[in-house]
């Protein structure tokens, strides 16, 4: 499914308030008129964090997990544009990579000469369609980890899923959007790996 017109991106991102959340001036807006692209505000200017709650999913709003307090130290091992917001275009699931490990999974993306989502970008893509998630077709972002002291990476990988209700997440979150994390070299058959064709200033 094609994504909104940017300019109606930018009106949905100010009714939701997030250009206020973001500081974001008609300047920073200028971008370019591609079509059938995503606007992304970098993640200097607005924590994923602050961003999951808008999220909606059977009415649901979304939520990050309990034992994910650390979401917004998970940072970009890809370039993003220097930039207050930029675009990224042909934004795939994954949906074939599916039961494959992100270990895996991040050469076969890069060797297609695509690039991993961050999970700043995968929860901005659901802001503009939410229909991207679905139950068991949801999706892992590896383009985002956290460095440990000792310089190695957190094993934890984010992920985009539907809450069943279950445990820590409480019966109240069943069907909510779900920012949460798997391990680095785990499968699971019903997240794939999302990643874009490229990202644009």
């Amino acid at each position: 499914m094609p994504f909104p017109p940017l300019d109606r991106q930018i009106q949905r991102l100010d009714e939701l308030g997030v250009l206020e959340l973001a500081q974001l001036s008609a300047r920073d807006l200028d971008v370019p008129d591609i079509d059938n692209a995503l606007l992304v505000v970098h993640p200097d200017r607005l924590k994923t964090s602050v961003l999951a709650p808008h999220l909606r999913h059977k009415d649901k709003p979304g939520f990050v997990v309990l034992d994910m307090p650390d979401l917004d130290d998970f940072t970009p091992t890809v370039e993003l544009p220097d930039k207050p917001v930029y675009v990224i275009t042909d934004i795939d699931r994954g949906d074939g990579m599916a039961n494959w490990t992100p270990e895996d999974a991040l050469p076969e993306i890069t060797g297609a000469g695509r690039t991993p989502l961050t999970v700043g970008e995968g929860v901005q893509w659901l802001l503009h369609q939410p229909e991207a998630l679905e139950r068991t077709r949801c999706f892992m972002t590896i383009a985002s980890r956290l460095r440990k002291p000792d310089g190695k990476y957190d094993t934890r990988t984010p992920a985009i899923w539907i809450s069943n209700g279950m445990g820590r997440d409480g019966r109240g979150h069943k069907d909510a959007p779900k920012v949460g994390w798997c391990w680095w070299g785990n499968r699971h058959t019903w997240l794939g790996f999302a990643s874009a064709a490229k990202r644009t200033a």
